[in-house]
């Protein structure tokens, strides 16, 4: 971990308004859809309207020969050009010992399919409308195979087989504890309880659909790719070095304003491979603009993973052992988080915040005809704290004790910090008791009987809701690289690899280096997506204020010392003569002093500049509670949110606006996974629910004012800010504790397990079948 002077000073704690919002507010974002045509060709994908299907045959001349069209690819064409596949990290072993293995990503299907929306030929033309023509007439011969598409039959014996090296469709299995010593446990204990549990699959709604351009850099000969992409730096060596086979440095990848990412903006995908490819191929700008339906059919999908999990307790409500068997889905092709976020990323929080010592975990990985699963905000934290979560609710229902009782008798105590979880993670700082009695006291826990018996007299079921979660933050990179530059025309600028898609980073970093430098922030500029002037790791995990923050914190300082070495030369003293302040350097004691701009101007470019790296010693650990209250219309199964309260832990936060608007944001999508949210497909991989008209997303008076209580009193210790990540903690909080309530709503109907997404027909049938079985 980096060490900083004391009296550098971050930035913590001030509200400021978002500096990005006056343009993106007023239509002067820089969008890739922004980007004028400039005589580009439009590139069209043609989709697999088949699961499972061999390809028998592909006849593209009638297409050929329609108006605008310049060029049509098959995946044959680009095996002939040797272009390479999308590269995933091959590092778990399947159940009999076997490397993982996967079929290969290619950027058009090559003799078969595996789900319905994979890419199967490109068609480049003058317009839009008229590449998507074009694809109408191509016409493709399919030999139609058997598909699977539900994870848990896919590993029944006689299933159908996504991929010949692993006939039983695992990719990868892990597995965490003792199960001697658990069993053990069960056998001798006062209580169990069990639940079979689903983390549904669900489709990412950026606000922004995925868009790409790729052209030939006429002055430089390199290629040039605009993409939304959170990993700019990855993105490039992937393109560059797996699929195209060419140098890395003959690519450069520059991202503009990102409309939303949510973790599915993190891989590059087949339309940004094809695109490129074709740019290439034919020396001409090439543009794609997916569609809402090809969000949903071609995108990454988010969660999928299928749970058996139980507690063994004592007569007190102590959990003596805990034991969960999961499935994850990783759809027909692994992305290049797929199977971490099932087979390490979600064990690594499964314990929550709860002192669970003797656990037994089974993981697998399991490959369906569906739509690759990739990372979506929380990526494996969600699904693992969804279940320790509801355990711990149906527990206490069991015993009959108290729900934030059953909760403190399993807490991880103040004294065993830094805290080792079955896992092997540290837990380096956290109050979670303390974060309870708050978040209980905010919520006015007390005044909920009254509510209940007002909702009561309206007819209406009434129930609350209560979560205590931790999140894991870094994205495994512990390490950030920035550049900062003083420039001969008094502006500061910061090339960061770190990636802004909403989150505000842009405000963040200029508060940071304002309050360090002492500048004026509009003299400060933030630039970030543009490969040739940063590499980094990127935004994922929400490492980016901890880790890309630190980074930050780390240029401040090293622009600071060596301003004061230009200064002791010019001013001809000693560096610890030299004192900075307000962007100015002064021999101590006297009148004598430079600006650092004057300094700038004398350096090679009229620019003084840094190449600093933040280093942190491990993950962040945001944490808290989250409380709320559930009304539920009987006679039609509808249930609403109606109070909803959050203490968080995320460290020291340098702007608590935003941090609010984050988990406000996390909270939302919190409860679409609770109560709307959830991929369908039919048994022959048909996906049913393509488009909103299907797929419901909650609106704004499906959301409550959503009261958030920022606590600071456990300050990060692996980092010098005190930061711990807060992106992802709403959307890994909200779901158990909607679920929660709604549960709680109908438990006294006898109703004690339904899986999300709680529908009106769902909750209407349960209780339908609830009063006709007494």
């Amino acid at each position: 971990m980096n060490i900083l002077p004391g009296n550098l000073r971050f930035g913590a704690g001030q509200p400021v308004k978002r500096l990005e919002d006056q343009r993106l507010l007023t239509g002067k974002g820089q969008f890739i859809d922004d980007k004028p045509e400039d005589g580009a060709l439009w590139l069209h994908v043609l989709r697999s309207p088949h699961a499972h299907a061999k390809i028998v045959s592909i006849d593209t001349s009638a297409a050929a020969t329609m108006a605008g069209v310049t060029a049509i690819y098959t995946g044959a064409d680009l095996i002939k050009d040797d272009v390479g596949t999308i590269p995933t990290l091959s590092i778990f072993k399947r159940p009999d010992g076997k490397p993982m293995t996967v079929p290969p990503r290619r950027l058009l299907a090559h003799e078969v399919v595996r789900y319905t929306g994979e890419a199967v030929a490109a068609v480049v033309a003058s317009s839009r409308a008229e590449a998507q023509s074009a694809a109408e007439a191509i016409v493709i011969e399919y030999d139609v195979q058997p598909a699977v598409v539900d994870p848990v039959e896919a590993v029944k014996p006689g299933a159908p087989v996504v991929w010949p090296e692993a006939p039983d469709n695992i990719v990868g299995a892990m597995s965490y504890g003792d199960a001697v010593k658990v069993d053990e446990a069960f056998a001798k204990a006062a209580h169990t309880v069990e639940l079979d549990l689903v983390s549904q699959r669900l489709v990412p709604s950026a606000m922004e659909p995925r868009s790409t351009i790729a052209e030939i850099d006429k002055t430089t000969g390199r290629l040039l790719l605009h993409v939304q992409s959170q990993t700019p730096a990855s993105t490039r060596d992937v393109l560059a070095e797996a699929v195209l086979k060419r140098p890395k440095d003959s690519v450069r990848v520059l991202v503009g304003d990102i409309g939303g990412g949510f973790g599915q903006k993190t891989n590059l995908y087949p339309e940004d491979g094809i695109v490129a490819y074709v740019a290439t191929k034919l020396n001409r700008k090439i543009r794609w603009r997916g569609d809402r339906t090809d969000e949903f059919v071609g995108g990454t999908h988010g969660r999928d993973l299928t749970s058996t999990a139980s507690f063994a307790l004592d007569e007190k409500g102590k959990v003596l052992a805990y034991r969960v068997t999961s499935i994850g889905c990783t759809g027909a092709y692994s992305s290049g988080a797929a199977n971490i976020i099932p087979l390490v990323l979600g064990p690594f929080v499964q314990t929550g915040v709860y002192d669970l010592p003797l656990v037994h975990f089974e993981i697998k990985s399991v490959m369906t005809h569906t739509a690759p699963v990739g990372a979506y905000r929380g990526a494996g934290r969600p699904e693992a704290v969804f279940i320790v979560e509801r355990l711990f609710d149906a527990a206490a229902r069991k015993i009959g004790m108290d729900p934030r009782a059953i909760r403190k008798a399993n807490y991880i105590e103040p004294a065993q910090l830094p805290y080792t979880n079955a896992a092997g993670q540290v837990y380096d700082s956290g109050a979670f008791a303390h974060m309870l009695d708050r978040a209980v006291k905010l919520a006015d826990w007390d005044g909920f009987a009254a509510r209940k018996k007002a909702a009561k007299k309206n007819g209406l079921l009434y129930g609350r809701g209560l979560t205590s979660y931790i999140e894991w933050t870094g994205g495994r990179a512990h390490t950030e690289k920035v550049s900062l530059h003083a420039t001969s025309q008094g502006r500061v600028v910061l090339h960061s690899g770190t990636m802004a898609m909403g989150q505000g980073l842009q405000t963040t970093y200029t508060q940071m280096i304002s309050d360090s430098l002492g500048i004026p922030m509009d003299k400060i500029d933030v630039v970030q997506g543009d490969t040739d002037l940063a590499m980094g790791f990127g935004s994922v995990g929400s490492r980016s204020l901890f880790v890309g923050g630190t980074a930050v914190a780390v240029s401040s300082n090293d622009l600071i010392q060596k301003a004061r070495e230009k200064a002791a030369n010019v001013l001809e003293t000693s560096v610890e003569d030299i004192e900075y302040q307000g962007g100015m350097l002064t021999v101590v004691g006297t009148d004598r002093r430079i600006s650092l701009f004057d300094i700038a101007e004398k350096e090679s470019g009229a620019k003084l500049s840094v190449d600093s790296e933040g280093e942190v010693d491990g993950p962040s650990w945001p944490n808290g509670t989250h409380i709320c209250e559930v009304e539920i219309d009987p006679e039609t199964g509808v249930s609403k949110v109606v109070r909803y309260t959050t203490v968080d832990d995320v460290g020291v936060a340098v702007n608590p606006m935003l941090v609010t608007g984050q988990i406000h944001g996390g909270v939302a999508q919190g409860i679409g996974q609770a109560l709307y949210e959830g991929v369908s497909y039919d048994t022959d991989g048909q996906l049913l629910t393509a488009s909103y008209q299907d797929y419901c997303i909650p609106r704004a008076d499906d959301v409550p004012p959503i009261v958030v209580t920022l606590d600071d009193s456990a300050p990060c210790r692996t980092n010098p800010l005190g930061a711990k990540g807060c992106g992802e903690s709403g959307a890994i909080g909200g779901p158990p504790c909607v679920t929660n309530g709604v549960m709680d709503a109908l438990a006294e109907l006898g109703i004690t397990q339904l899986n999300t997404p709680l529908t009106p027909q769902k909750i209407w049938k349960a209780i339908k079948d609830a009063k006709a079985g007494g």
